[in-house]
């Protein structure tokens, strides 16, 4: 197709206000005059003609480069393939009218491949609701992706070109977010200073009243108590960027996923510690938890489960207790799949909180989808939980709410987990007993299943765990008493001269003990024949 650069004079007649174009006297000055392109393009499907014009070129090699550009970009499109062509064609058309900067050639050629937009650049705050509108999973789940864009990754990168994101933004993104974080603690103390401050000053007195007027306007000034987005949250929104950015590589809107190269500092879980007569005791010195994960020994949990066993939900302490569950898995798990003559229940369901509300759904992997033995004991405690619970559908009659689920309110409606949780911590309290989360008791059972010996594969799947080394790094909290059978087992496969020497001596002395004893034992019977002779 035709196309051609050329230079063009703007002077115009002073009289006429026309352009002077050739005729201008100074067109021939060698800095006078710019240059500009035009390029024919596919004509409309009417018939009318488009074409690609472009000026203000100071020199002929700028010009000819940009008339090249134009031709590569309209040679993208084969000659069979009408439907390029026109996006082509329609694209340099938009570009020309809206004087926009020529769009990269292999750049073109990817997204024409692809059936992307040709123009136009894609944020990545535009890309992430896409992407959001396009999950489908549970709505918590959903929930927490919005609050990651919305929050974070919206306010840090959200302006920025999808296509021309880099690591080195990301990595400013969470140098900014752990800044802020100083920041908060900083403000959050001075606050939290000054309400201390306040509560000291008296009320009586009219002086005393204007301060505290004054101190209660500084601290309203003053931004709120906030929390700080820790090293988990951070986790968490490096997997959410990741996750979109994974999904925009697969529809080949980029070829770079930079969330998936950024570094960030690891999140260390923290272990599972036993509550040991040593660590109460410190407990109760300093007043702090050795850990943020703290298991019961078994006689701390036997005596709780012995405190609330008149409690209406005994029956689901006993179970998660004793077998593991979590707590929207308690409190979703149905009756139907609970076989009690079968010593079994499985697993196929949980409810979850979103925010303050409930809903039903699956469990969040494969591995969720379990059968869980049940020992005779836990049956038994399940049969007198259902025998109570029939009684209750009677009481209340046709008010009750027939959901099928073995743990519910008294009216047979759901249980709500934040509560069951609040429940939990208050029988706790009221215990004595040193403080676990309600979590904590599922860590115990996975504890008790190691320290009986049961395999770590039956106890990964007793819990729902996808890999065993889960249940290594995070539940197997040893008790003591396992811990110094082990040591002890360990110790003598190892054969030293030292401990024969020790051994030697110990027999020694436990020879020269008994030797001894004899003859304590002999001269006292001597003494009482003696004794006995003399009587005579």
């Amino acid at each position: 197709m035709k196309g051609s650069t050329y230079r063009r004079c703007s002077c115009r007649d002073p009289k006429t206000g026309k352009e002077l174009g050739t005729s201008c006297p100074k067109r021939n000055s060698r800095n006078h005059c710019t240059y500009s392109i035009r390029q024919e393009l596919p004509p409309r499907e009417d018939g009318s003609r488009r074409s690609f014009a472009r000026g203000g070129y100071g020199g002929l090699k700028a010009a000819q480069a940009d008339l090249d550009h134009v031709r590569a970009l309209l040679g993208l499109a084969e000659s069979d393939d009408p439907e390029g062509i026109e996006l082509i064609t329609a694209m340099l058309a938009e570009v020309s009218s809206e004087k926009l900067p020529l769009p990269d050639v292999e750049e073109t050629r990817r997204r024409l491949r692809a059936g992307q937009d040709l123009i136009g650049s894609l944020t990545v705050a535009e890309w992430l609701d896409r992407w959001l509108a396009g999950k489908r999973i549970r709505k918590s789940g959903i929930s927490r992706y919005e609050t990651d864009v919305r929050v974070h990754l919206k306010p840090h990168i959200g302006h920025r070109r999808l296509d021309r994101l880099r690591v080195s933004h990301l990595s400013d993104m969470f140098t900014s977010i752990t800044d802020a974080n100083a920041e908060i603690l900083e403000q959050n103390a001075q606050r939290r200073a000054a309400v201390e401050e306040l509560a000291t000053v008296p009320w009586k007195g009219a002086a005393n009243r204007a301060r505290r007027k004054a101190m209660k306007a500084a601290i309203d000034a003053m931004p709120p108590f906030r929390r700080v987005t820790g090293p988990a949250t951070r986790q968490h929104i490096k997997a959410t960027l990741r996750a979109a950015l994974n999904d925009a590589v697969g529809q080949q809107i980029i070829t770079f996923n930079p969330a998936a190269h950024v570094e960030i500092d690891p999140v260390r879980k923290p272990k599972a510690l036993v509550w040991t007569d040593e660590r109460v005791a410190k407990r109760e010195q300093i007043g702090e938890k050795p850990s943020p994960v703290m298991v019961w020994t078994p006689e701390q949990t036997g005596a709780f489960l012995d405190f609330v066993a008149e409690d209406r939900l005994y029956a689901m302490w006993h179970l998660i207790a004793f077998r593991g569950l979590r707590r929207g898995e308690a409190c979703g798990q149905p009756w139907s799949e609970t076989n009690l003559d079968r010593h079994a229940l499985t697993v196929t369901g949980q409810l979850v909180q979103d925010g303050w509300e409930v809903e039903a759904s699956e469990p969040k992997t494969d591995s969720g989808f379990r059968v869980v033995a049940l020992d005779d004991d836990t049956v038994h405690v399940l049969k007198r939980h259902r025998e109570q619970q029939e009684a209750d559908r009677a009481e209340w009659g046709s008010a009750w709410v027939n959901t099928g689920l073995v743990f519910t309110q008294e009216d047979g409606s759901w249980l709500h987990p934040g509560k069951v949780t609040d429940l939990f911590e208050r029988l706790v309290a009221a215990s004595g007993l040193p403080p676990i989360r309600l979590h904590d008791l599922r860590h115990g059972a996975a504890t008790l299943m190691l320290a009986a010996d049961i395999d770590i594969k039956i106890v990964s799947d007793t819990l729902g765990h996808s890999d065993t080394r889960i249940t290594r790094d995070i539940y197997q909290s040893v008790l003591p008493h396992v811990g110094k059978s082990a040591a002890e087992a360990t110790a003598k496969l190892v054969p030293l001269q030292r401990k024969a020497e020790q051994e030697e001596q110990v027999r020694k002395a436990a020879k020269e003990a008994k030797k001894a004893e004899k003859a304590k034992a002999k001269g006292k019977k001597k003494g009482k024949a003696k004794k006995a002779a003399r009587k005579g």
